[in-house]
């Protein structure tokens, strides 16, 4: 990904640009075909990009274009002055940038997928490890942790599809000439570079590629970034020492603390929020940069620099990190079990609830009776049994026998629909 953004891919982008425009331009009569013979005959030489000279010109033309364009006709000769025909720098930058944008996709998308593969071993690895579902923060219901990462495989597929679709729509090619006209040069010259670049066309250019298409891309790196911050976090609160149900892998050698030396800490994850923090950030000036100044101005230019090759480097890193950090993550279903049994079986109230309501109980009189039993629970730290204290309810036990009571605490019974889910999510289960 950094390869992408280093000034010699960029000029080697530059000149294939270039170099396909004079192709297209000779076909059509406008330049000698000479021209594009002599451009692609240096280029098959694998000539060595010196960036350095083409900084120093451009020191004194104050133009990267013009610099760029100056040094080739010096490599090249006398038929070096056919490029550019027609055309305005906007034509060589914004193809180049979506070039740049559609392969730094490529590179995502392929995270994406290595990702997507390791959740998905986790999720069938512990499809039915009975876990505590939280709401708030607090005991709610009993899932598994097979489908917290199969919660975790939806949402990254959501965001592959939406990745697909940002690089379709920025993957657009400009040759249109001064305010996007092509006064000065044919659309089909447009045309040929799209087709050899991999790239649509873009229907109208202004004298710049709209960006909008720049915007959704940037925007969809950000709900990626957003994406990895939710699993981040979830395995930080995990990773809690109250809780500890699961971990970031911890290598020998490894040391958590300069001051403490028990200390394990939850530093990939933590790392992940801050980086997404980073890549989110980058959503807002793209959105900026959609009004320009009629035809076009360069006020989006900088912002570009800067924010192409962060955002896309940045999610790069990002997604192998948390590649990572799932294929190795240390997984305690023990401590998931005590978690689970520590409030006394509050987590089945719900059942009892609904029991009470089909056994002829108002729900307003289910909700209290069940209710009054549970705090009792609570405000004992799970010392004291809701199973038990159901059974010694007269309210409760008018409604409902022991039998009846002690099947609403069976685990199991949560866990009934976990196959449809799967057959939702993968596909399979």
């Amino acid at each position: 990904m950094t390869a992408l953004w280093e000034p010699e891919a960029r000029f080697r982008i530059w000149f294939e640009i270039e170099a396909h425009a004079t192709e297209a331009l000779g076909d059509l009569g406008v330049v000698p075909k000479s021209a594009a013979k002599a451009l692609w005959d240096w280029w098959a030489t694998n000539p060595a990009i010196d960036v350095p000279a083409i900084d120093a010109i451009e020191a004194v033309t104050k133009h990267d274009v013009i610099a760029f364009l100056t040094w080739v006709a010096e490599q090249v000769g006398d038929e070096a002055r056919f490029m550019h025909q027609g055309m305005t720098s906007s034509d060589v930058l914004d193809t180049c940038l979506a070039v740049q944008l559609s392969r730094a996709a490529d590179i995502l998308i392929d995270d994406l997928d290595k990702l997507l593969e390791v959740v998905k071993r986790r999720a069938f690895e512990h499809k039915l490890t009975p876990t505590i579902g939280r709401s708030h923060g607090i005991h709610a219901e009993p899932v598994t942790f097979g489908l917290k990462m199969a919660e975790a495989y939806a949402e990254f597929s959501r965001c592959k599809a939406r990745l697909i679709a940002a690089r379709e729509e920025v993957a657009t090619c400009a040759i249109s000439g001064a305010v996007g006209t092509f006064a000065n040069i044919d659309p089909r010259v447009e045309e040929h570079v799209a087709a050899k670049l991999g790239l649509a066309i873009e229907p109208v250019s202004t004298q710049v590629i709209p960006r909008d298409r720049h915007a959704m891309f940037f925007a969809t790196l950000g709900v990626i970034a957003s994406s990895i911050e939710r699993l981040a976090v979830e395995v930080r609160h995990l990773q809690r020492t109250e809780v500890l149900e699961a971990e970031e892998y911890f290598s020998p050698g490894q040391k958590g603390s300069s001051a403490m030396p028990h200390k394990r800490n939850p530093v990939l994850t933590e790392n992940l929020t801050g980086l997404a923090r980073m890549v989110r950030s980058y959503a807002m000036p793209a959105m900026e940069n959609v009004a320009l100044w009629h035809e076009r101005d360069i006020s989006h230019s900088s912002v570009e620099r800067y924010i192409g090759p962060d955002a896309t480097i940045t999610l790069d890193f990002a997604l192998g990190r948390l590649t990572g950090v799932i294929d190795k993550l240390l997984v305690y279903p023990e401590r998931m079990m005590k978690n689970l049994d520590k409030m006394g079986g509050l987590v089945h109230s719900q059942r009892v609830l609904l029991a009470l309501t089909q056994a002829g109980v108002s729900r307003e009189d289910s909700y209290r009776y069940v209710q009054r039993n549970a705090m009792k629970v609570w405000e004992s730290d799970g010392r004291l049994s809701l199973m038990e204290l159901l059974k010694a309810d007269p309210d409760v036990s008018a409604a409902l026998t022991a039998e009846q009571i002690e099947e609403k605490f069976d685990l199991g019974y949560h866990f009934r629909r976990v196959d449809t889910i799967f057959k939702r999510v993968f596909g399979e289960a």
